[in-house]
């Protein structure tokens, strides 16, 4: 075809010198440029996302489509430009050589951008999945994207300087140490988001807390080198990933996958006001709904142990009793068994723990039916609000240190 156009030329008696040649071969290779450049950026691209909206066929968010769109075409232009100037231009030409060069730049830096985009958008995809959303890919492909950029910043570098890449990757082995030195975060990021992923230790969304770091709210990002999370009180904490891997740390995903939040709290009674019941106020309890049918399985029970001890009976230390505590508990067993509010299909107990000098503690230890913490909160306030409100029908006090008002009582007395 430059033979054609040259003759052609030389028909109408004008002269081509290598100059004109060469300006000639210039200004189709520019306006060949520009005219696929229009072609594509202006026409194709823009009828080819306006024909997905329209479709609602969008797969992806429009800014990455026309990214990664844009990105190969610009990879498109510069492998047609080259095969233009190998057309056009003389084979020994500095111009040839300089555009080759250039080009071949322009299509490594495309192609490693088109990739950038390409995992960009993958990682996109992949968070709507359940699987992808419990991987940390975004480290990964981080990590992907730095080796992708050494790689290409090789072979930029090699054309630039007229050597082989080989060349310069046997000069990598003298720079191991300062290599590691400087990507020695992204290394250990690296390999921490490939253990978090391997391990299933922690995904975007789980519920973080590192005390180290200040950490206790939703993870929202986990990044080569940084883990973000967003905390309760809607301040942003970042954490080294890797310290994930060297340091512990807490989530609570596997509560809010439950279903069921525990609550373990307890309140501290005076043990000089346990006792054992008298019948009458054995009587009284018997009120009470949820207390019934265990004070009437008790008292048949401890009828029947106390008859076998006959004339011993006596005294009281020698047979069974109903205490005002072990009273309490029962009852409080049987209200949360009794709340649908509380999960039966998980441990539920009340007990009591090691006496202090505060008082015999006891406990609450049970799972509430939601995870959310508003709720959560509601009820456990509920089952403590009740019962420091019904304690003194069991004639129980509980363990309280002095305040000023008592003080006061105190001096009025």
């Amino acid at each position: 075809m430059k033979e054609k156009l040259f003759a052609w030329l030389g028909g109408l008696g004008l002269e081509v010198t290598n100059m004109m040649a060469l300006a000639i071969a210039l200004g189709f290779i520019v306006v060949t440029s520009l005219l696929l450049h229009l072609l594509l950026h202006r026409i194709l691209l823009v009828r080819l996302v306006g024909m997905i909206e329209r479709k609602q066929q969008v797969w992806l968010p429009a800014n990455l489509q026309q990214r990664l769109f844009n990105r190969l075409a610009f990879v498109l232009q510069g492998v047609v430009l080259l095969g233009q100037a190998e057309i056009w231009l003389p084979r020994d030409s500095e111009s040839l050589e300089f555009i080759v060069v250039t080009t071949q730049l322009w299509i490594l830096l495309f192609l490693l951008l088109a990739l950038f985009a390409l995992l960009d958008c993958v990682l996109f995809l992949s968070r709507r999945t359940q699987f992808g959303q419990s991987l940390p890919l975004r480290g990964i492909f981080q990590g992907v994207k730095l080796m992708g950029s050494i790689l290409v910043g090789i072979l930029m570098l090699s054309l630039l300087i007229g050597k082989s890449p080989l060349f310069l990757f046997s000069g990598l082995g003298a720079m191991t140490a300062v290599l590691m030195l400087v990507f020695k975060d992204p290394i250990l990021g690296l390999v921490a988001g490939i253990q978090l992923s391997a391990n299933r230790m922690l995904s975007v969304g789980d519920w973080l807390q590192m005390d180290k770091y200040g950490a206790d709210g939703e993870v929202t990002d986990i990044g080569l080198t940084t883990v973000k999370v967003s905390n309760w009180d809607k301040t942003i904490t970042t954490i080294p990933t890797y310290a994930l891997i060297s340091d512990s740390f807490k989530n609570w995903q596997g509560m809010t996958e439950s279903g069921g939040r525990r609550i373990k709290r307890s309140v501290n009674i005076d043990m000089t006001s346990v006792r054992f019941l008298a019948h009458e106020e054995i009587v009284a309890l018997k009120q009470a709904k949820l207390l019934a049918p265990y004070l009437s399985r008790k008292e048949q029970e401890l009828s029947d142990y106390n008859l076998r001890l006959q004339e011993a009976i006596g005294n009281p230390i020698n047979g069974r009793h109903l205490t005002n505590l072990g009273t309490l508990r029962a009852y409080l067993e049987a209200y949360l068994k009794a709340s649908d509010k509380i999960r039966n299909d998980m441990t539920l107990m009340v007990r009591q723990l090691s006496p202090t000098p505060d008082g015999v503690p006891l406990e609450i230890y049970c799972f509430t039916a939601t995870t959310a913490w508003l709720e959560y909160e509601a009820i456990q306030a509920d089952i403590f609000d009740h019962l420091l409100a019904v304690i003194d029908q069991f004639h129980l006090r509980l363990h309280q240190s002095p305040t000023g008002y008592d003080m006061r009582s105190w001096q009025k007395g």
